[in-house]
């Protein structure tokens, strides 16, 4: 039996489509209820709804056996699991934005908004800029306009929200999208049927 972690909401939808598509369909995932657990014996599968950002957890600690989660998670968590696939879908990317008559003035320490604490620092670090980062939950766009900082760091998928609130993005720092991940033991113990799932997923999308 694979376990697999799926984020909940459109994504997570989206992606088990995909896995029914490749043969591993589960059809007590599709009934109006309250449970979290669906499995089908038959196919060897069993998968669970999980908050996104907690996907790379339970596939890290062995709950799960492989998972899916953005790429933002992992580059932010850095988690110790292995990355099997990128799905091509939940595509977006995470950029750097500003008011749009930001100038970047260097002689000054820069004041950069986000929920991606690690990201913008290793970005900036890597730009060698000194940074003061303020972790924000939400919201992200206020800090700005509201002069809580210079810059935000954050997902950008569409652009529309910045631009409702006169934000540009000045620098795109990574291309986002969701991944197949795994846990390391599970992927050395369940190596072939791992492999074959990752292969039959992977010929869709392609």
């Amino acid at each position: 039996m694979i376990n697999v972690a799926l984020p909940k909401g459109r994504l997570g939808e989206k992606v088990y489509a995909t896995f029914e598509r490749a043969g591993y369909e589960c059809p007590a995932i599709k009934e109006v209820n309250r449970k979290l657990v669906f499995e089908n014996a038959e196919k060897g599968v069993r998968y669970f709804w999980v908050k996104p950002s907690d996907v790379s957890i339970y596939v890290e600690r062995g709950a799960a056996d492989i998972g899916v989660c953005g790429k933002d998670i992992l580059a932010e968590y850095s988690p110790d699991v292995y990355e099997l696939l990128d799905l091509k879908t939940g595509v977006c990317r995470m950029a750097v934005a500003a008011k749009k008559d930001f100038y970047d003035d260097r002689a000054s320490t820069l004041k950069v908004a986000t929920k991606f604490v690690n990201i913008a620092k290793n970005y900036y670090a890597g730009k060698g800029r000194e940074i003061d980062v303020i972790h924000l939950n939400g919201s992200i766009e206020l800090a700005p306009i509201l002069g809580l900082s210079d810059v935000i760091v954050d997902i950008v998928e569409t652009g529309t929200t910045l631009k409702e609130n006169d934000l540009d993005v000045v620098e795109t720092i990574m291309p986002i999208s969701a991944r197949l991940i795994a846990n390391k033991a599970s992927f050395k113990f369940k190596t072939a049927e791992i492999e074959k799932l990752t292969e039959k997923v992977g010929a869709l999308i392609d």
